[in-house]
């Protein structure tokens, strides 16, 4: 195959799906020729699995996504069918947002806005090899399976579940990426091993899509949306007043019969699927299997965009035969005479190790060489967009000549995210949960912008427009932050303080200090007045922050602590080998990692409290 110049660029981005469309906005709106890779241009930011953004855990990183400069809670903001708060009953550190999305529209958007993005250019086509060197140290292009070179400093490998990607379904199987699309089956595998990488294989799946024709919604419970919660995006000015519903269902012992009966022919069962599947997101098969004691599952009916009958059967994910997913879905109450226009699938993938990778997300072997997303053993396209972010923002830094930017574990969801990764990897498809987050009670999605945006100013990502919003809720805190600490009178504080419960005060009481008795802002503000112009969003902030005001700072002072370990950098040169006193494991765990920090070397699997004490010693001499 005759090779030729397709283009000279400063980076190259293979891939197009949430971390490739996050990496290649990155690179270009910080100045920087970019190339985007895509097998597809019709799979661009394409929603392969749920029709939504956010959820547990997942809202938070969207948030963050936001206050970085990325793109995510814009496009999810202007293509939602609906939005509500999980968690409701819960507290706030848990609440997350989830944005039930119409997935055609969010495809075109986040397409037309990469196709207007100045210095980014789309291409289709496969990559096969990336170039390095003659010493195979650093990048030097990517080759297409067209022959065609492009020339570059810096490639962000996004391949999502499209890298040798198998769909199987029973007994059959088929080389292919999600929902038909062609698959990247060409020899880049191949070269990632050449290259170093530790390849692994991973596995996803789908439920089916069912025409909404078909069903009896009349026997479902109906699950509407909310009007009065903040969208995903600062940009975005409210969430839509006209949103659709989703519906809510279960399985049944019926159900169960048939899948139970039918295990002999699941490829999960039977052995034609190898690759680990996800823990937290298990088909339907498994769910029966793993908790034999469940009399039924629930399951979301989800409608896949407003110009389409396809509706998402959340929680029914399966790879059983077409003839036992029909037989299965049709003992659902509400789908006893549905027609599936997709069926479910599930589909394998190749992956990496990430504990090849530097923080940055840059591969430890090959300068300039980063991964992203799915490649890097994740699940969820929220975990793949904070990726496609921190990879192509690193990826444009290094090519400055500036500081990475590295986030912490106390400075959002997806610090622990990235520091997960790289400092104990993952032998599952790893998904975002707020029970990882140590620190979640300070990591909230109503003050990701608070916490990360002016971090971010100096990368170059956050635009005028963005920081302008955040200075303004910034003000706007601080002032009803003021007015929380204005002292009220015992006589006039009387009725509301008798109201629930307590005495009479014998001096002053600030409304921080009711809210810290449980008393709700909102009332306290129709006593008392004042936040005149004060957003609601702004209004719980400040409640939050006073009713966890001991909690809060209990959570600062650990960060305290912790950041003088992560502050004791470890040499680059170092050899954990020699280091007399360091146990067997632990020498090994070290010298694979190389942790950049103490903080970060305490936290690898292996090593324990005694090696960091080695290691403190070793530093100081």
């Amino acid at each position: 195959m005759n090779r030729f110049i397709e283009g000279q660029f400063d980076a190259v981005v293979i891939g197009a799906g949430h971390a490739g469309c996050e990496a290649a906005l990155a690179l270009a709106r910080t100045g920087f020729n970019t190339a985007m890779l895509t097998l597809n241009l019709d799979s661009i930011a394409f929603m392969a699995c749920n029709p939504s953004i956010g959820g547990t855990a997942k809202g938070q990183i969207v948030r963050e996504i936001d206050a970085l400069g990325g793109e995510m809670g814009i496009n999810a903001d202007r293509a939602l069918l609906q939005i509500r708060m999980l968690n409701r009953g819960k507290g706030t550190a848990v609440q997350s947002l989830r944005g039930q999305e119409d997935k055609n529209v969010y495809h075109t958007i986040m397409k037309k806005t990469l196709e207007n993005t100045k210095n980014l250019k789309i291409l289709q086509g496969e990559a096969v090899e990336i170039l390095t060197d003659e010493k195979g140290e650093k990048v030097t292009g990517v080759l297409t399976a067209f022959g065609g070179v492009l020339e570059c400093k810096a490639v962000v490998v996004a391949t999502g579940v499209y890298l040798n990607g198998s769909v199987i379904a029973g007994e059959w199987k088929q080389n292919s990426g999600p929902s038909g699309f062609q698959a990247a089956n060409n020899g880049l595998t191949e070269n990632l091993i050449k290259l170093g990488f530790n390849v692994r294989r991973f596995k996803t799946g789908t439920p089916a899509r069912v025409d909404a024709r078909t069903i009896d919604f009349d026997k479902l419970e109906v699950q509407e949306g909310e009007k009065d919660v903040y969208p995903f995006s600062l940009l975005t000015e409210r969430v839509p007043e006209k949103q659709r519903p989703c519906y809510l269902t279960y399985t049944n012992e019926k159900t169960h019969e048939i899948i139970r009966a039918n295990l002999h022919r699941s490829p999960l069962y039977g052995g034609l699927i190898k690759g680990t599947g996800p823990r937290y997101c298990p088909s339907i098969e498994d769910k029966v299997v793993r908790f034999a004691d469940k009399e039924r599952h629930q399951l979301f009916l989800e409608p896949e965009g407003a110009d389409t009958n396809e509706i998402y059967v959340q929680g029914m994910s399966t790879s059983l035969p077409h003839d036992v997913q029909k037989a299965m879905y049709r003992t659902v109450k509400g789908l006893e005479h549905c027609e599936i226009m997709r069926y479910a699938y599930a589909i394998e993938y190749d992956c990496i190790d990430s504990l090849d990778l530097y923080p940055t997300l840059e591969y430890k072997r090959i300068e300039g060489l980063y991964t992203a997303g799915q490649i890097n053993g994740t699940s969820g396209y929220e975990e793949a967009a904070a990726q496609g972010l921190i990879a192509g923002l690193n990826a444009s830094l290094k090519m400055r000549g500036e500081e990475p930017f590295i986030l912490g574990r106390d400075d959002g969801y997806i610090g622990v995210l990235i520091d997960d990764l790289v400092t104990k990897g993952t032998n599952e498809p790893y998904r975002m949960m707020t029970s990882r987050a140590e620190y979640r009670i300070l990591l909230r999605q109503d003050n990701a912008d608070f916490r990360l945006t002016e971090k971010a100013k100096r990368t170059g990502l956050v635009d005028d427009e963005r920081y302008a919003r955040y200075l303004e809720r910034k003000t706007e805190y601080e002032s009803a932050l003021k007015l929380m600490d204005v002292i009220i009178k015992p006589k006039d504080a009387k009725e509301l303080l008798e109201k629930y419960g307590y005495q009479s005060a014998n001096s002053g009481l600030t409304r921080a200090d009711m809210v810290r008795r449980a008393i709700p802002l909102a009332e306290i503000k129709e006593v008392f007045g004042g936040f005149e112009g004060v957003s609601k969003e702004v209004l719980d902030m400040v409640e939050t922050d006073a009713k966890y005001e001991g909690y809060l700072q209990k959570g600062l002072d650990q960060i305290e602590k912790a950041k003088k370990l992560e502050e004791k950098v470890l040499p680059e040169d170092i050899d954990y080998t020699s280091i007399s006193g360091l146990r067997l494991e632990a020498r090994q765990k070290l010298d694979k990692i190389r942790p950049h920090s103490l903080g970060q070397a305490g936290r690898i699997s292996g090593v324990s409290p005694a090696d960091i004490a080695v290691l403190m010693v070793y530093l100081k001499k």
